[in-house]
């Protein structure tokens, strides 16, 4: 379960619109608090909170169903948050209504980020890019107008050189893009053409599970800082771009490995979707049309892209992968990717991909790759 510290972002603005004002801002200087005034304040918290947990629990659990039965989008789900900060019976209460976005199409708590996308249709999501920082912000769309959509912060990636080789931290916090932070999800690693990316998950993706023992792949020098927190990073996936040796008429080929849970689990505990062995997803990009008319590759983006760019693509299930997850046939879309203007792209996603995979995959289209092209 995600520590309910990486959510404050959650709670302080149903939006970010930009990626402005972000990191490095001036330091903030802490007023000291008098111990005694502090011990004060901690009894009076726990006395509202056992005021507010002797609730029964039938009403209880009735007060959270109706506030999340009325509080369809972002910014309204906030309430819902709310409800679960509130204490420990409250949480438990709001984890037992609130259905994971599976099954209820919905974005509610950051563990549900590493939740399979909705079944019926796409989860519509966008991308934000800051050249001169090197950093991406994934956002949940809240309207229909990509354009002009300040979209609900979901979660932020930063693009670091390391050697040879290129990695993007994948963080909760647009403010705190380090491998060694708690608000830490996961990173994306490629090789030195930058055509083979490795996707590292900071949680366990299935049961028995070992973290890489690579020095590059470590998130701590050091021992685990926080009981709550993986100190490793596990191969959850991989993406590969083919090699266009004869630089032939076409966009980019590409590949991808997932390992994704099948099971439900709850919106509170995605480690519930655990199983014993991987269950690997194998994708690849939808061949586009060539439009004579045009003179240019084509898709059906359904109005979500606007510009024609190389980075665009489509991702279907490969002929006889998507057996468990009822996706196998090659026509539905599971990963669509495309430009709408200079630095803002559309992201949208369905099961068995999570939001964070999904993300992870689209950073890969970033950057040049002259051996694809």
């Amino acid at each position: 379960m995600v520590s309910w510290r990486r959510s404050a972002s959650w709670l302080s603005s149903a939006s970010r619109s930009s990626l402005g004002g972000a990191v490095g801002g001036e330091a903030k200087v802490t007023p000291e608090v008098d111990p005694a005034a502090r011990g004060e304040e901690e009894e009076v918290q726990e006395v509202d909170e056992e005021r507010w947990s002797r609730l029964l629990p039938e009403l209880l659990t009735e007060i959270v169903r109706r506030v999340d039965a009325g509080a369809e989008r972002w910014p309204l789900r906030r309430d819902v948050v709310v409800c679960a900060c509130v204490c420990r019976r409250w949480r438990d209460a709001a984890f037992s209504v609130v259905r994971p976005p599976l099954e209820g199409g919905r974005i509610t708590f950051p563990s549900s980020l590493k939740q399979p996308g909705p079944r019926d249709a796409p989860m519509r999501c966008f991308i934000k890019r800051d050249k001169k920082k090197s950093t991406f912000s994934l956002h949940l769309s809240l309207t229909q107008a990509a354009l002009t959509d300040k979209g609900k912060f979901l979660l932020a990636a930063r693009r670091f050189r390391q050697g040879a080789h290129t990695e993007y931290i994948i963080s909760y916090d647009y403010d705190d893009l380090h491998p060694g932070s708690t608000s830490y999800v996961g990173k994306l690693r490629s090789d030195f053409l930058g055509t083979k990316f490795i996707i590292y998950d900071s949680q366990a993706p299935y049961d028995g599970a070992k973290p890489s023992r690579s020095q590059s792949s470590r998130r701590f020098a050091s021992k685990q800082i926080s009981p709550q927190v993986s100190g490793g990073n596990y191969e959850v996936g991989q993406v590969t771009y083919k090699f266009n040796f004869l630089k032939s008429r076409g966009p980019r080929r590409m590949q991808c490995g997932i390992q994704c849970p099948v099971g439900h689990g709850t919106a509170s505990d995605p480690s519930k979707e655990k199983t014993s062995t991987p269950n690997s997803l194998d994708l690849k990009n939808k061949a586009p049309r060539w439009h004579e008319h045009l003179q240019c590759w084509c898709l059906n983006f359904h109005g979500r892209v606007t510009v024609a760019s190389v980075k665009n693509f489509q991702l279907v299930a490969t002929a006889g992968s998507g057996g468990p997850w009822g996706v196998g046939d090659e026509e539905t879309v599971i990963l669509q990717f495309g430009k709408i203007e200079d630095d803002a792209f559309t992201m949208d996603y369905r099961q068995p991909l999570s939001a964070f995979q999904a993300f992870a995959i689209c950073l890969t289209s970033f950057g040049t790759k002259l051996a694809c092209e």
